[in-house]
């Protein structure tokens, strides 16, 4: 089983792709039915790119944003480091400004903004910028995966031996640069001989449980099935959910995790049947900064995601709207949260503290 898995896994098509034309993005709006690429050949595309949700996922738009940071210093028309100064600053906000919840995002623009300081202040070519600033892209594209994969060795030992696991959204590959946060600790589990069941909430109103969740986890060989937001209840009183893992996009120096809205409600009910509920994100997810997930800035997505679905207008004319893109778990709803430096538990504000020093 563990040689399948991995082997399937190592034929997964990657998120996304640096070429030498531009950023190539599998198009997430199509799956599963229609595997399709998007090539952004500008900064101004790649945020496009991100805003439409072409890619999503909090650690994949961290790369991307820098991939797209990269882009439009490889394009720009400057002569100099100096002249390209007004431009960067530009470019990171405009990528910035494409999606405010996910703190990855952030996370991915100052440390571009951190390298082209230090690159400035020693007075480097543009072209050394161009190609150090392409080789940081690289390198956090590395070490998503790195992480994912070790945040799921440690995940993976959490989950119980068999039985039922449910996940809600995507925090899988198409959400990172591969192997997944959530779906990468179900992925090691089943790579270290546990028999689980997945079970995918489809994730209204964009369904990334139902297309893009049971998509890769089919890939993969692990037996899925996709219900319907609301069924998560009976199915915990039924006993055949044993653990539910979830990703984040931002998790508040407290442990408050936001995550896909709907999240909330699922923690709510595995407290309620006394369900393990694991967060798993890497380190570029934690936001020291913000104390509280009351902080935590909730986009709200454009009302036609949920007036309409496949082109077809399902609510009548006129009727009021509300489609946050996230809400907040309280960490009191939260078992551990797994990252790539290790597992935490409750109280999280030390937790999170400790594991900042040590790592420091």
């Amino acid at each position: 089983m563990w040689q399948a898995v991995n082997l399937h896994w190592k034929c997964m098509i990657p998120t996304l792709t640096w070429t030498p034309e531009g950023v190539s993005f599998i198009d997430q709006t199509r799956l599963p039915l229609e595997e399709s690429y998007v090539l952004a050949t500008t900064y101004e595309e790649v945020a496009e790119v991100i805003v439409t949700m072409v890619v999503r996922g909090a650690p994949a738009i961290g790369v991307s944003a820098a991939y797209g940071v990269a882009l439009g210093a490889k394009s720009t028309s400057a002569k100099s480091t100096q002249e390209f100064a007004p431009e960067f600053e530009k470019i990171c906000a405009r990528l910035a400004g494409t999606r405010p919840t996910a703190v990855n995002l952030f996370w991915a623009i100052d440390r571009m903004k951190g390298l082209f300081a230090n690159l400035r202040d020693s007075e480097a070519t543009l072209a050394q910028v161009q190609d150090r600033l392409l080789a940081e892209a690289h390198a956090m594209y590395e070490e998503d995966i790195a992480a994912c994969k070790t945040m799921g060795a440690f995940g993976g030992a959490l989950l119980p031996d068999e039985g039922g696991v449910l996940t809600h959204c995507n925090a899988g590959a198409l959400a990172t640069c591969g192997y997944g946060t959530a779906l990468g600790v179900i992925r090691s589990a089943v790579e270290q001989g546990k028999h689980i069941h997945v079970y995918a909430d489809e994730t209204r109103p964009f369904l990334q449980g139902a297309r893009l969740t049971a998509w890769e986890l089919m890939a993969d060989g692990i037996p899925t099935t996709v219900i319907c937001d609301n069924m998560a209840a009976s199915l915990m009183k039924a006993g055949k959910i044993k653990a539910v893992v979830v990703g984040a996009d931002r998790i508040a120096a407290n442990g408050d995790a936001a995550n896909k809205i709907g999240t909330y409600n699922v923690a709510i009910l595995a407290k309620e049947h006394g369900i393990p509920f694991y967060v798993a994100a890497p380190w570029s997810t934690i936001d020291l900064a913000t104390k509280t997930g009351d902080a935590i800035p909730i986009e709200e997505r454009p009302q036609v995601e949920v007036t309409h679905h496949g082109g077809k207008q399902l609510t009548p004319n006129g009727v009021g709207i509300c489609n946050p893109a996230f809400d907040v778990t309280p960490s009191k709803y939260i078992t551990a949260i797994i990252t790539e430096r290790g597992v935490l538990r409750a109280p999280y504000t030390e937790a999170l503290r400790q594991m900042e020093l040590v790592a420091g």
